[in-house]
This record gives structure tokens, C-alpha cells and sequence, in this order.
């Protein structure tokens, strides 16, 4: 019955193909990897189009000629993130002889190399292969590198050790010719054992995360997360690694049989699983492995990790993980080959990636005598609560979908609310998308950023969407936007409003996700932007007044109603008087009493706010009644 329905799913769609199907028709891929030594001694014009724009893809090879003529792109698979000494020296050495020293870490926790000319890349092959390293199926229709906790086994909050299933999970497709550009799209897996979230474990297509059930520690399975979506639980526990073996085997058959092949933007698993439903999805899973697994048993991975706060964090066997903070993921290889010393000096040579592009040490002793050394001067232990946990993706310089630069826009805005509102603790996970695909995962941010254009005085520049909210805890959550196209150079002062809130109102230890859910979701997402436009606005005219963000009355998110409330609180701060001598709700009661002119009372009220509070505050037929109306009265624009 389930196969049924998953079969008119795909007849439903499969009225035509998209072009990348076609294309995959051309070859087998392998044959473009074969032919890797020719190009490299016929240069780069020997290289057909389909190679260049496909099937090298598949290898982790990217041509970026768009960006930097004649060069590619190199993504290196760093399997969960783990990575030791000599592996990473090596990396390191191929980034200063071939790539121009210039290292990203990505948010799969992984390594791109780039400015690699084709006439080098048999070295480069060889080399990553003499260490155990590939760069296979990095790229297009594939499945992609697997994350998994970085502290997998040796942190205190690993229950389950899951990288060894993870290496099985790996060994099914990783250079299998059967799964090489197969798929219908890409394909991520997330894996923990930990109840700690350090991998954002409900953002994949398949996710196995720690769950318990009848007293036994297994993993529930959730499907379908992508940009803009959090992964569903399929209520399916598995309770050994035969059986996630079972499923992950029984699903990517499914997804490669029944997955759609039209439209790109719409093929992922999500898609199959919204046409046909997560019920037919858990039972063709059950019948494809020929297992009746358990149904859900209960999420274990609830909580998110503090690392960052503390620099350190101390393993089972008394030794510390050490963390080193990399902003944006701007890396180069021979800070890598530095790193792989101190880990050889100081640690126990493993190295690992996280999903937030920064770096642990494992096995430190002495954490002392390791942060003494000079490196620690450039990439700190401990940076600002806006650096941190911050995370861009690559943007214009380096991806073709870029909208904006994003990795230096974001370690500018970082370094700026660093010295404008400085905090002595606290969390906030900043997270910039420097397009709509979402690559730095900005929907589950505190705070996020997706690169956009944005109109300033009729000329387009670069801007952002702000969005507020997101979540790695529990489940998992999506922000919710409170300003849209927001020019870029005004941002920093937006969020800058915010933070001088976050750090008057929170509580102590309290984290921006927490002091969101305390206050923020409180009101609505329109009077929250709206909020941090006119702070930026209070403080760019030096208008010195006393207002918190949660002065207006709790008002059920009625967006008239807070509207109508902050007018009466900035109508008081300027007149020291109230607009109306009685209320109903959120209008006046008198309906003959008329509104005084805050220009009339105030000598020398800046124009714009008093007109402003005026269409606030006026008689009901004529007042605002959504904050995008009053926008206008405290645009940066006007005085930048």
C-alpha cells in the first residue's frame, strides 16, 4: 500500500525532468574523475562544460571561473568533523602550496580549499588520499559529509558513541558507483549520542538522535529538514546500530526510487515526505528493511552545548577539549598546520571541526601552557558573545548565489556590537545566509541574517532579512522575521537596539534564546523591528529617553494594540503628561477629547517624532494601525 502511494507520488511529478537530469545522462561521472590527469595536462579549455559544470562536482571539484578565472573550488569530506594530526598538517600543506594558503571551514564541519588551478589537482588527489581524506561526492547529488558531535565518546554528555556508525553509515555509499550522483538532490545526515546539540542534529534530511526507550539508549529517527525547515520525527526507534544501518539503507533507497526529479527547488526528502505523508514514508521504511521497528521513544538531545562560554570543557578521562574560535570560518592552512602542532605538543592529536566553523583541541593536559602560546593571541579561546557562535557562509567572494560578502559583513557587524554594547557573558548564535539557500543556516539562528538587496533613497544596495527566534534545543525551531531588506550598513545598528536589551533585561547566565522566549515572543514580530529601527533612530539623533523594550503592556500580539500602547509611553517620556485623560483598550474613552500637539508642548521635539506620535496616537479613523506605516518617520537614510 505504501509503495502504491509513493509510486503515483512520483508519477504525479515525473511529467518531465529537470536539466540536471539530463545532463547526468551524458556520462558516468566516474569518467570525468578519470579523466582528471588529462585536464591536468591539457589545462583548463580541455575540460568539457558537463565536466566543469556537473560531474566534477560530484568529486568535490567546483569550478569557480565565474570568481577567480581558471580556478576551482576543493571540498575536503572530514567525516563528522574528526580530524588528526598528521591529516590536518597535510591539508594545511596543500592550502599553502596550491591554494594560495586560504582555508574555509564549512557548517558541515569540513575543509574548502580554493584557488586550485586543474593543472594541480592530480597532487592535490593523491596527497588527501595518502592521509585517508577524499573529497568524493562533496558536491551536487550526493550524499553529503555526515555531522556527528564533535566530543562524540569523549564528553561527559555522550551517552551513545556514534562515529563509529557513522563510518558504517559512510561506508554504504562513499565511492560506491551505485550512489554517485544517484540521487534525485543532495542528501545530509546528522548523527549524536549526546544530550547536548552541538550539530544542529534536526537540520538534515535524516537525522539520528539520541533517544531512550524501555530503558534502552537507541535513536529516533527524524526526516525531511532542510534550509527553512526543522526535521519531523518519523516515530521510529532504532535501538542498534544494525538497525539505523537497517533504516538509513531501507530510506535512501526509497529516496533514490521515489524522490522527485523536476523542479531542484522542490526535490528534496521534505518534498516526498509533504506528497505522501511521514506515515507512508516510517512504513515503507519498515517494509523496505524487512523490520517492524519500535515506534519514538523519548528525545534525549534536549539541550544546547556551553562551550564557548568557557573555552574548555573537560572529557572522561580528565583531560579538556580546547576550543579555538575562527569568525566566519576565514581560515588558512598554515594556522591548520600550527593547530596540528599544538595538538601534537599539548593534546593527543585529534582535532575536530564544529558546526559553528570553529576548532577543538582534544586531549589537553596542561590547558594553561596551550593557551600561553602566541596563537591564542590571533584566534581566541574565549572571544565576545557575538563572535563566539558566529556563522556566514561563503557569499560573493567565493559562491556565485551570494547576494552579499557576508563572512566580512558578518565579523564587521560582530566586532562592532563587540565595542558598542560589551558583555561580560552571555550566548547569542548570529548566523548569516549570504543568499536564500540558506547555507548558514541563519532560520535557526538567535539572530539571523539572509543575505537580500534593499532600496535606500531609490538606489538598491546590499541588505539583509533579519530574523529573531530560532532554535537548536528540543526539537527545534525556525525564526520568525522582524525586518525585511534592512540595508546592510544600517544593520549593525538595528541589532545593536536589541542587544542593549538583551543585556539590561536578561537574567543571570541567561542566554539570548532563553531571554527570546521570556520577552521577545511576547509581542509581535512587526512591533520587534520596529522597535530596534526607532532605538537606532533615538540614539543616531542623540534623543535621550527611558524605554525597554518590554515597557508596552503584554497585549496578545495585537500589532493595533501595541502600536497604540508605545505611542502612549512616548507620548509621556516627551510631555511628562498622558495623551488622553481615559483609555478603552487601546483608544481614547473621551471620543470629544482632542490629541495635543507634542510640537505646541516640547520646545525643539525632533519633527519627524512628533508627526510620528501624532499618527500613533489620533483619532481612530485616521491613526496607524500597523508599524509599517510609521517607518517612514524613522528612516536612517536620512541621516546617514
Amino acid at each position: 500500500m505504501q509503495l502504491e502511494v509513493l509510486k503515483k507520488a512520483y508519477e504525479a511529478r515525473s511529467k518531465k525532468t529537470n536539466k540536471i537530469e539530463k545532463v547526468k545522462e551524458l556520462k558516468n561521472p566516474i569518467e570525468a574523475f578519470k579523466q582528471i590527469e588529462f585536464y591536468a595536462k591539457n589545462g583548463y579549455d580541455s575540460i568539457p562544460d558537463e565536466d566543469k559544470k556537473y560531474f566534477l562536482k560530484c568529486f568535490g571539484i567546483f569550478d569557480k571561473d565565474g570568481l577567480t578565472p581558471q580556478q576551482f573550488m576543493m571540498r575536503v569530506r572530514v567525516s563528522g568533523g574528526h580530524l588528526n594530526a598528521l591529516q590536518a598538517k597535510k591539508i594545511g600543506e596543500i592550502a599553502k602550496e596550491f591554494g594560495q594558503d586560504y582555508i574555509d571551514i564549512t557548517t558541515r564541519a569540513q575543509i574548502e580549499l580554493r584557488y586550485l588551478h586543474i593543472e594541480d589537482m592530480p597532487s592535490i588527489l593523491k596527497g588527501l588520499d595518502e592521509i585517508g581524506l577524499t573529497s568524493y561526492q562533496t558536491g551536487v547529488d550526493n550524499f553529503r559529509n555526515i555531522v556527528t558531535d564533535p566530543l562524540d565518546k569523549d564528553g561527559f554528555d555522550n551517552i551513545l558513541p556514534s562515529y563509529t556508525l557513522l563510518k558504517k553509515i559512510e561506508k554504504t555509499f562513499l565511492k560506491n558507483p551505485d550512489w554517485i550522483s544517484t540521487l534525485p538532490r543532495k542528501f545530509n545526515t546528522g548523527i549524536t549520542g549526546s544530550t547536548s546539540n552541538r550539530c544542529n542534529i534536526f537540520g538534515h534530511d535524516c537525522c539520528f538522535v539520541l533517544a531512550q526507550k524501555d530503558g534502552i539508549y537507541g535513536y529516533n529517527l527524524y526526516l525531511g529538514g532542510r534550509v527553512g525547515m526543522i526535521a519531523k520525527n518519523a516515530d521510529i526507534f532504532l535501538a542498534s546500530e544494525t538497525e539505523a544501518l537497517q533504516a538509513f539503507g531501507a530510506l535512501i533507497d526509497i529516496f533514490k526510487e521515489y524522490g522527485f526529479r523536476d523542479n531542484r527547488n522542490k526535490n528534496r526528502l521534505h518534498f516526498l515526505i509533504d506528497a505522501v505523508g511521514m506515515n507512508v514514508i516510517a512504513d515503507a521504511i519498515r517494509k523496505s528493511a524487512g523490520i517492524d521497528f519500535a515506534t519514538a521513544g523519548d528525545t534525549v538531545t534536549t539541550t544546547a552545548a556551553n562551550d564557548t562560554q568557557h573555552g574548555k570543557v573537560q572529557l572522561r578521562d580528565g583531560s579538556f577539549a580546547v576550543q579555538i574560535i575562527v569568525p566566519s570560518g576565514i581560515f588558512t592552512g598554515s594556522d591548520l598546520i600550527k593547530v596540528a602542532q599544538l595538538s601534537e605538543q599539548y593534546g593527543d592529536q585529534e582535532i575536530r571541526f564544529n558546526v559553528e566553523q570553529n576548532i577543538y583541541i582534544l586531549g589537553v593536559k596542561n590547558t594553561q601552557e596551550l593557551l600561553a602560546n602566541d596563537f591564542f593571541t590571533q584566534y581566541k579561546n574565549v572571544n565576545s558573545p557575538y563572535l563566539n557562535n558566529l556563522i556566514a557562509c561563503a557569499g560573493t567572494e567565493h559562491c556565485s548565489f551570494g547576494v552579499i560578502e557576508n563572512k566580512r559583513d558578518a565579523i564587521a557587524m560582530s566586532e562592532y556590537l563587540t565595542k558598542a554594547v560589551p558583555l561580560e557573558s552571555g550566548r547569542i548564535r548570529l548566523y548569516w545566509s549570504a543568499c536564500v539557500k540558506g547555507c548558514g543556516t541563519h532560520e535557526i539562528a538567535d539572530i539571523g541574517f539572509e543575505g537580500c538587496k534593499a532600496k535606500v533613497n531609490t538606489q538598491t544596495e546590499d541588505g539583509v532579512h533579519i530574523t529573531l527566534g530560532g532554535k537548536i534545543v528540543s526539537e527545534g525551531k525556525n525564526g520568525y522575521t522582524v525586518i525585511k531588506s534592512a540595508p546592510l550598513r544600517f544593520a549593525r545598528y538595528y541589532v545593536e537596539s536589541l542587544a542593549l536589551e538583551y543585556k539590561k533585561l536578561k537574567q543571570k547566565h541567561e542566554s539570548f534564546e532563553k531571554f527570546n522566549d521570556r520577552i521577545l515572543l511576547q509581542y509581535t514580530s512587526a512591533y520587534i523591528g520596529f522597535y530596534m529601527q526607532l532605538q537606532a533612530y533615538l540614539r543616531a539623533k542623540k534623543i535621550d529617553i527611558t524605554l525597554d523594550i518590554n515597557s508596552v503592556l503584554k497585549t496578545g500580539k495585537n500589532e493595533e494594540f501595541e502600536l497604540f500602547e508605545l505611542g502612549r509611553k512616548l507620548y509621556y517620556q516627551f510631555a511628562k503628561a498622558e495623551a488622553y485623560t481615559a483609555y478603552d483598550r487601546f483608544t481614547n474613552e473621551n471620543k470629544r477629547e482632542k490629541l495635543q500637539d507634542l510640537r505646541k508642548i516640547v520646545p525643539n521635539i525632533d519633527e519627524n517624532l512628533a508627526s510620528m506620535i501624532f499618527k500613533m496616537l489620533e483619532t481612530e479613523d485616521k491613526r496607524a494601525v500597523v508599524f509599517s506605516e510609521l517607518l517612514p518617520f524613522i528612516s536612517l537614510a536620512h541621516y546617514d
